[in-house]
């Protein structure tokens, strides 16, 4: 039997093809199944962080690294 696709199933597939491999965040109590979700995804990886200044800093960094940041 086929699997109902899911809305964050959708974006994170989409998020891979334009070349998105690493997601920040925080898990919280809401976001737990768009958390599962990514964790299970298998071409993208979760990177968890303390709060969310952390992880908005994170990812500034992390793209300007990698020369993402525009």
């Amino acid at each position: 039997m086929k699997q109902t696709p899911t809305v964050i199933g959708y974006v994170l597939a989409r998020l891979h093809q334009i070349g998105v491999s690493d997601i920040f965040g925080v898990p919280g109590d809401y976001a737990f199944p768009v958390h599962d979700a990514i964790v299970a995804h298998p071409d993208v990886n979760w990177i968890g962080c303390c709060n969310e200044l952390n992880a908005g800093y994170a990812a500034d960094g992390y793209a300007r690294i990698r020369g993402s940041a525009r």
